[in-house]
């Protein structure tokens, strides 16, 4: 399968793509892909690691599926493509911003803008099958996005990994805690938003260790 991924992240990754559990995997995902719809589109697979390269991520938003809805995924967790309606986790999470910051709540749920600066939205699962959420979970995705974390806790300093939701955060025990800055509450879903989501302001805190380390803030 065609990738279109950061040459700083294919270089990196390179050893993950020839294990055989990623062979199976592409195996399996090509197959899904000229079966049915599978979201994201193909070449969105790895929009997460295109559009944020290794040595610019400086913060990591953990998800878990893909958006299995019609147009919404667009490889980037939590975000949806331009003229899309955002799903309630995502009014949830600018509803927050907006208490946090002070900001007004964008027009668009397409978190591309935070991608570029920086932001790594990674899924642990990077594709689903259409009106099927975690139908590609169990598959390897999630021992790829398990390296990944990995490979920038041990390879990086000063990161911020936002963690929300119990999924995430048994995802993020691999985390190096004396380098990096971890932020845990629960899910911004309307299930648990009201139980520690709302009001915990992750957006400032992230700005407020990236500025206490000499690092540019996430414009939100």
């Amino acid at each position: 399968m065609e990738v279109k991924i950061a040459q700083s992240w294919k270089e990196r990754l390179a050893g993950e793509f020839q294990k055989p559990y990623f062979e199976q995997l592409t195996a399996f995902v090509k197959a899904e892909y000229a079966a049915g719809t599978v979201y994201p589109k193909p070449q969105q697979i790895f929009s997460a690691f295109d559009n944020c390269s290794f040595g610019d991520a400086r913060v990591v938003i953990l998800g878990q599926d893909p958006y299995h809805g019609e147009g919404q995924a667009n490889g980037l967790c939590f975000s949806v493509n331009d003229g899309v309606k955002p799903p309630p986790s995502l009014v949830n999470i600018f509803k927050e911003i907006k208490n946090d910051l002070g900001l007004s709540i964008p027009a668009s749920g397409n978190l591309e803008r935070w991608a570029k600066q920086g932001v790594l939205l990674l899924n642990a699962t990077l594709t689903v099958r259409a009106s099927s959420p975690g139908s590609h979970q169990n598959k390897g995705w999630e021992t790829f996005t398990d390296a990944v974390v990995k490979l920038i806790s041990e390879e990086k300093q000063n990161v911020v990994f936002v963690l929300w939701g119990a999924y995430a955060q048994k995802k993020g025990e691999v985390i190096d805690r004396s380098n990096h800055f971890v932020i845990v509450s629960p899910h911004p879903s309307p299930f648990s938003a009201d139980r520690g989501f709302f009001g915990s302001k992750p957006f400032s805190k992230t700005n407020e260790y990236l500025r206490s380390n000499g690092l540019k803030e996430i414009e939100w």
